[in-house]
């Protein structure tokens, strides 16, 4: 099974200490709406896009400079048929210098062809870490999901916008 499970990476020229950081900067490259901890071992955190997904992370293994890794405790898609599909997977970034560059390598480790959200889940996998996460380590700046404003300021800002 793990041999199937997504994989990708990216090669930069930052050291692996300047991946290390990128990677446990969550919010940067993932999205704004995490809420916890996301740099030391035995942190949690709260992931949740829209009513679309949501999910707890637990860091399980952190080695500054090598390798993060993430247990997903609790996961919901709205999508799927098993709503859980991702529970009890581990989201695994390996850090390696070569030829004087920095690889990250990137498994989710259950992520399988057999899930009903593969395709999906592996599409925004490679957006996430291939654009995301690779901006926010060569620009310091990523393209994680926006806060979502709640329904409250939504209607604030459109009346003084000129809005109903």
């Amino acid at each position: 099974m793990d041999n199937q499970s997504f994989t990708t990476s990216i090669v930069v020229d930052q050291s692996p200490e300047v991946v290390f950081k990128a990677v446990t900067n969550v919010r940067g490259w993932w999205s704004e709406e995490i809420e916890g901890g996301t740099e030391k071992l035995n942190d949690e955190f709260d992931y949740h896009y829209k009513d679309v997904h949501s999910c707890r992370i637990k860091l399980t293994e952190v080695v500054p400079g090598k390798k993060v890794v993430w247990h997903v405790l609790e996961n919901y898609f709205n999508f799927t048929e098993d709503k859980s599909e991702w529970t009890d997977t581990y989201v695994i970034f390996d850090i390696s210098e070569k030829d004087n560059k920095t690889e990250l390598r990137f498994t989710h480790q259950g992520l399988v062809p057999e899930y009903e959200c593969f395709d999906v889940c592996k599409d925004s996998w490679t957006n996430y870490i291939r654009n995301s996460l690779y901006k926010l380590v060569t620009t310091g700046k990523g393209e994680p999901n926006k806060k979502e404003a709640n329904k409250f300021q939504r209607e604030i800002d459109a009346r003084m916008n000129g809005g109903n």
